[in-house]
């Protein structure tokens, strides 16, 4: 039988001291990217599936630098979301993982494409869920919503995270006491509101500069990637619209895309069953 606890862990990932959830009991690799919003992490995002996953996976889900979760906020993502590439590329390489299947959410979704299309040979599958970040780097610019203003509101207070979290999921039982304290505590800890400004100010540079946007667009290079994926969004998206995604399965003729129903941004969370059933089906097919 496997072990479907969620089980806290520590890593020396690089020169990072990074915290990770983990889940499982030996079965085929599989690692979970969170969003980028104030307090994520890896549990936060994917807490919910993963012992579902943890049935026929060993499953990882990592606490990002750039302040989140429980990882080291101190060390400088002076290069935004490429870091968080770096971080994920150092994470595989440290536990020893030879090839491994892919999830991310939201701007994790960017950071799990990137690695695979600078690490190919190292990815088995591909799942991605509901990015923004990935429609920007495809070049289509996308409208400003209720949850980017809420995100943009944030303000250390457990009043602010409660309404990110009421505009990322659409499912607003799950947004517990428990949940908020989680997100606000790790968005507060020493380090990390400092770390966020930091992360922030490279991703703009890494979006916005000429030069380091070649590492951040997927124009080119994206609707090239040959290993099975899959896109998934949520109806009730008020963070990206499932518009934008619909925009963006034009662009990509070869991915599969699908579309949940009372789901927002947060799809995994907001209908958990449906996309560990979707996840296990289509890592083990």
């Amino acid at each position: 039988m496997s072990d479907s606890r969620l089980r806290s862990r520590y890593v020396m990932a690089g020169r990072i001291r990074t915290h990770y959830s983990e889940c499982g009991d030996n079965g085929p690799p599989v690692i979970l990217c969170h969003g980028g919003g104030a307090g994520s992490s890896g549990e936060a995002g994917f807490g919910r599936i993963m012992p579902a996953l943890g049935s026929k996976f060993q499953v990882y889900a990592l606490d990002s630098v750039g302040g989140y979760g429980n990882t080291d906020p101190y060390f400088p993502c002076t290069d935004g979301v490429q870091n968080r590439v770096d971080h994920l590329a150092a994470f595989v390489d440290t536990l020893c993982l030879d090839r491994v299947c892919l999830a991310g959410n939201s701007q994790g979704a960017w950071v799990v494409a990137k690695y695979a299309l600078d690490h190919p040979d190292r990815v088995a599958k591909l799942f991605l869920v509901a990015s923004a970040t990935i429609t920007s780097a495809m070049g289509i610019k996308g409208p400003e919503t209720e949850g980017m203003r809420a995100l943009r509101a944030y303000d250390g207070s457990r009043e602010a995270m409660r309404r990110l979290l009421e505009a990322l999921v659409w499912d607003k039982s799950q947004i517990t006491d428990e949940l908020v304290d989680l997100r606000n505590q790790a968005a507060n800890r020493p380090g990390a509101p400092e770390a966020r400004k930091v992360f922030q100010e490279g991703t703009q540079r890494l979006t916005r500069d000429p030069n380091l946007r070649l590492k951040y667009e997927m124009q080119h290079t994206l609707p090239r990637l040959t290993l099975p994926t899959m896109f998934i969004w949520g109806e009730e998206d008020r963070f990206a619209p499932a518009e934008l995604g619909r925009q963006l399965e034009k662009l990509l003729p070869n991915i599969p895309f699908k579309y949940i129903a009372k789901a927002g941004h947060q799809v995994q969370n907001d209908q958990p069953e449906i996309v560990s059933n979707l996840m296990q089906d289509f890592f083990s097919s």
